[in-house]
């Protein structure tokens, strides 16, 4: 049977990408470094695509960096990659601009609507300083928040989503078929969401089932399987 929204008590979601427009964060937190370099650089869809594999081979590699040293060494990657100078401070700048990354337009008013009639969860590839910041942006107190931070690795590592299993439940009383995983990107969520066995809805921001472009999100060469899809 096709499932319905009403067969859920639990969303969980992704944040950034999602709720918050990291792509915008991204490019805007970037202009410092480009304009030390006298306003040399590349331009945002290529920008964003350095951004996705640096940050991609960090968080796999070295899966107990907390997010802002993560950044930090994302930064400099692509200053390295793209042939400009940067600095410390500059690094450390853009480590440290998660809290600036503005939420995208319709999150507030949706996350309060969903709040009057599920449990609402966030699973992110964050520290909790960092999603603390973005939260003043969402507009609503969430049932439980699970961070990288938190689990010791990024998604898509198998492993944050049976952390979400088993403290969901344990937290929240919730069983996995009662939890709808809902996200944007299909590399960081819905192939492992699937894999895991969750229930999953796609929020396509970038238009990608209608042939966008994938920005600052992994290639995803085979698209997984989704419950629900939203633009």
């Amino acid at each position: 049977m096709r499932k319905r929204p009403g067969d859920f008590e639990v969303l969980s979601f992704d944040c950034y990408g999602t709720l918050i427009d990291w792509e915008t964060g991204i490019w805007d937190a970037l202009q410092p470094l480009i304009m030390h370099n006298g306003g040399k650089g590349v331009g945002r869809g290529e920008a964003l695509a350095l951004f996705s594999a640096q940050s991609n081979r960090i968080e796999t590699s070295q899966p107990a960096l907390s997010y802002p040293e993560v950044l930090a060494q994302v930064h400099a990657a692509w200053a390295a990659e793209t042939g400009l100078r940067t600095t410390l401070s500059l690094d450390h700048d853009f480590s440290r601009s998660i809290g600036s990354w503005p939420a995208f337009p319709d999150t507030a008013e949706a996350l309060r609507f969903l709040q009057t009639r599920f449990r609402l969860v966030i699973l992110s590839n964050v520290d909790r300083a960092g999603f603390a910041a973005s939260n003043r942006k969402l507009g609503v107190e969430f049932d439980a928040v699970y961070t990288a931070e938190d689990i010791g690795s990024y998604k898509p590592s198998p492993a944050n989503f049976r952390y979400l299993l088993e403290r969901a439940s344990a937290d929240l009383d919730a069983a996995p078929g009662r939890i709808l995983h809902t996200a944007q990107s299909l590399y960081h969520d819905h192939a492992p969401a699937r894999a895991c066995g969750l229930a999953n809805c796609w929020i396509d921001r970038q238009r990608l089932s209608l042939g966008g472009a994938w920005g600052a999100t992994a290639v995803v060469a085979e698209r997984p399987e989704v419950d629900f899809l939203y633009f």
